[in-house]
């Protein structure tokens, strides 16, 4: 038989053509579609339901494909296998969104962006679901729905709303450091290859002894951190809305493949203990000076995805999906993530969503009590039982070969400290920072309202707080005037 392809329908039968549609032709050339016309039903079936469920967040993505290559033996603090050798190199996908608006919104509009990263390591899947700040605007995950609402459309207007964003982050102050981030550069990234991704969540690296290390993980861009100005953000917003994509897609076309340092910081179980604030505290960062950075690996995206759909849209990513050595904390936020992720999946995917190709394991997979359900595209695991503690034929497991120990939580009290001097080391960006605000505020129609985000900036610095007061009263006063 001949490879040539040749137009089938989808269940295989060959078919004429793809371009007329079976009609009962009268004596003026007009006619009438016959229910037999399988090409023109499935094709218009299948229009309809081409759309999947869009993601509530990070619906607006930059994707590609590359690798990750340990840079370090990591075997003294982690059993896991990709990171046990210099030079293993392991395939990744990597995924940077926009947070907040659609999918079809503009690529430089300012937000946070997540950073997630699918190692396809020897040993399963291993999901980094990250973001391009190393804090975050909340550290109780019962606010993360309401804060995600916040930052999109009012429910009565469907228009974005400065009002509902600044309301719901002065209620919540203990995001004043995420605030600052956001409405500073880094607010506006120049693309992808510019930003850098951060864990912002402690997580642990383990060894099968039951010992660990708590870590924070940063992925520093090489190609150097850049930014747009809050004029070329919406100036390119405008003439390109795909920029990032575009920018990212052409890099790696011409074979500008960026890279990523990938660093850790490690702390111990007994230095959690008495560190300064809680490490589980998604809103804190750990001192460099306290726990410097220690370079595991190297990050490089080369290939871009052959279907945007097949590839990108159809990637799940969870904090849940971890390997052997790497584990979660206590932190709230990620432990509430470790049920929302998964699923966020199901519902958009459907309950068999580890299959998708882009989503599927690279190493062996057996898990015969996960079965059945749609779009169910393996042998389903044939007559083995699908029942615990079998018998006739019992399973073998992982921590039987490796001889591994669970590790326990422990957790660590709460302290408070803000950092705006940080942004006064560059100079110029504390007054950008301020004109950022500015463009913010003078949305906000409440002067009560007002009135709490210039008190939120004071428990920062004074002088923020009145000059943010002092800028944005001036421009609504001369707006009125």
């Amino acid at each position: 038989m001949s490879d040539q392809k040749y137009y089938t329908l989808a269940e295989g039968c060959p078919y004429a053509s793809s371009q007329t549609s079976v009609l009962m032709r009268n004596k003026s050339g007009g006619g009438l579609g016959l229910l037999q016309d399988t090409q023109l039903i499935e094709t218009l079936a299948h229009f309809s339901r081409e759309r999947i469920p869009e993601r509530v967040v990070h619906a607006k993505a930059v994707g590609a494909y590359g690798e990750f290559e340990a840079t370090r033996d990591c075997s003294d603090f982690t059993s896991a296998s990709f990171l046990n050798q210099v030079g293993k190199k392991t395939p990744v996908l990597q995924r940077v969104s926009t947070v907040g608006p659609e999918s079809g919104s503009a690529d430089t509009s300012r937000d946070v962006h997540g950073f997630a990263l699918k190692f396809y390591t020897d040993e399963g899947n291993l999901d980094w679901v990250f973001n391009n700040t190393p804090v975050f605007f909340i550290r109780d995950p019962v606010k993360f729905p309401s804060l995600n609402r916040s930052h999109k459309r009012n429910p009565r207007s469907h228009l974005p709303d400065a009002n509902m964003f600044w309301d719901f982050h002065v209620g919540n102050p203990e995001g004043i450091h995420q605030l600052l981030v956001l409405f500073s550069d880094r607010g506006t990234p120049r693309s992808v290859r510019y930003l850098n991704g951060y864990s912002g969540h402690t997580y642990r690296f383990t060894k099968p002894d039951g010992s660990f290390k708590y870590a924070k993980i940063h992925i520093k861009t090489q190609q150097g951190v850049e930014n747009l100005s809050r004029e070329e953000a919406t100036r390119i917003a405008g003439e390109n809305p795909d920029y990032m994509i575009q920018d990212m897609y052409e890099a790696i076309e011409r074979k500008e493949y960026p890279v990523w340092n990938v660093y850790v910081q490690l702390m111990s179980p007994e230095e959690a203990e008495n560190y300064r604030w809680n490490i589980f505290d998604m809103t804190k960062v750990w001192s460099h000076k306290d726990f410097p950075l220690i370079q595991i690996g190297r990050l490089t995206m080369n290939r871009n995805p052959n279907n945007y759909f097949a590839d990108i849209e159809q990637a799940a990513f969870s904090p849940s999906t971890v390997v052997p050595g790497f584990a979660a904390s206590a932190d709230p936020i990620l432990q509430a993530r470790l049920f929302a992720y998964p699923d966020a999946a199901r519902y958009r995917l459907g309950v068999n969503y580890q299959q998708l190709p882009t989503n599927a394991a690279k190493s062996q997979v057996y898990c015969p009590f996960q079965r059945d359900g749609a779009m169910r595209m393996d042998g389903n695991y044939g007559g083995d039982p699908n029942y615990v503690g079998s018998t006739i034929q019992p399973l073998l497991y992982y921590q039987d070969v490796k001889k591994t120990t669970p590790q326990a939580l422990n957790l660590s009290g709460a302290h408070e400290k803000w950092l705006w001097e940080v942004i006064g080391r560059e100079p110029g960006h504390q007054e950008r920072v301020i004109e950022n605000l500015v463009g913010s505020l003078i949305g906000v129609k409440y002067p009560e309202l007002r009135k709490g985000v210039y008190a939120l900036f004071s428990r920062v610095n004074k002088d923020l707080g009145s000059a943010l007061q002092k800028r944005v009263e001036e421009e609504i006063k001369a707006k009125q005037s």
